[in-house]
């Protein structure tokens, strides 16, 4: 039986778990290829005109693999991974949005629904009840899902290092351990951006490693510990209801604090909500902080020079800047 997974949204977060699971149970995981300008169009015309980027992008990866014969498609129903807080509707929605949506996919679709109280999402409550549907036990499910949790928790060891999560994902799929991350380096800077816009390289246009080319240290979210996130925001009255808006808001909130961090770049998708909340709270306190901060709002008609030019400018200024802070010391 061959399982698919859409090389989308949580894709990189979560799949060394659900690919490590799957493949325990006795399955093949096929993962959908690269995001393309021709996935990216198949992914629009199933889509609602209202939706955002990485969902519509997310509906051309489920085409793909309905495409290559998969079995079933594992779209799991996210809802909340801390008490108090919740994924955005659409990743609660997204499920029956494609069941209903895209020709095909109704019957084909996987969709436990995922409530927990930390990150960790192995909980066997979450996947039991794929059991019947996929002809497993309950004693190889726990089974199963001890195997995915180790890679999960080795997965998130390894980004905390300073490792970017495609480098680690590369590592989990091919055994090549990723380089050390850039020691020689001009400027640091945060990146800002939920996993499905930063390491989708066709949205971001590679923003990592155009970075690092200009000698830029860059840092993200899931490089820090999340007891360390959580601090960030412990003085705030109420949080806010996503869950990974909360991560990238806190982890604003320390590069603004990090004196080795030089500036702050926001990669955010068109249409995101709780982005465009985020990203005005940012701007706003940047200059309280007195640390640049830029917004790269992509889109699918998004052009790679558009942002090099930026981005170049952007790095520019900032290391002006170092060197004549350097000369007047």
């Amino acid at each position: 039986m061959k399982i698919g997974i859409p090389r989308a949204l949580l894709y990189y977060y979560y799949h060394p778990l659900w690919k490590t699971f799957f493949e325990k149970l006795g399955f093949e995981v096929v993962t959908s290829g690269k995001t393309t300008k021709e996935l990216i169009d198949k992914g629009i015309k199933a889509s609602v005109p209202e939706i955002c980027v990485p969902i519509k992008i997310f509906n051309g990866h489920v085409l793909e693999l309905l495409e290559a014969g998969v079995d079933y498609i594992f779209i799991p129903r996210m809802m909340s991974t801390r008490k108090g807080e919740f994924y955005c509707p659409k990743f609660m929605g997204l499920p029956d949005m494609v069941r209903y949506s895209i020709p095909g996919a109704k019957d084909k679709i996987l969709f436990p629904k995922v409530t927990s109280l930390t990150d960790d999402i192995s909980d066997f409550k979450i996947y039991s009840e794929m059991g019947e549907t996929l002809g497993v036990s309950n004693k190889q499910i726990k089974a199963a899902l001890l195997d995915g949790q180790k890679a999960w928790i080795e997965f998130r060891r390894i980004t905390k290092e300073g490792y970017t999560a495609l480098e680690v994902l590369d590592y989990v799929e091919t055994g090549k351990k990723p380089q050390n991350p850039i020691k020689d380096y001009r400027v640091t800077i945060g990146l800002m951006g939920y996993v499905y816009d930063v390491y989708d390289e066709f949205v971001s246009m590679g923003i990592v490693d155009k970075l690092r080319e200009m000698g830029v240290l860059v840092e993200t979210f899931e490089m820090m510990d999340e007891n360390l996130l959580d601090a960030e925001l412990s003085d705030m009255n109420k949080r806010l209801f996503w869950t990974f808006s909360n991560k990238l808001l806190a982890a604003g909130y320390k590069f603004f604090k990090d004196g080795h961090i030089d500036g702050i770049i926001h990669v955010t998708a068109f249409g995101c909500g709780p982005d465009s909340l985020i990203g005005k709270i940012m701007e706003l306190d940047s200059n309280e902080f007195g640390k640049p901060f830029m917004t790269i709002r992509v889109d699918e008609h998004t052009g790679e020079n558009h942002l090099l030019t930026r981005i170049e400018a952007f790095i520019d200024m900032i290391y002006r800047e170092k060197v004549k802070v350097k000369k007047e010391a």
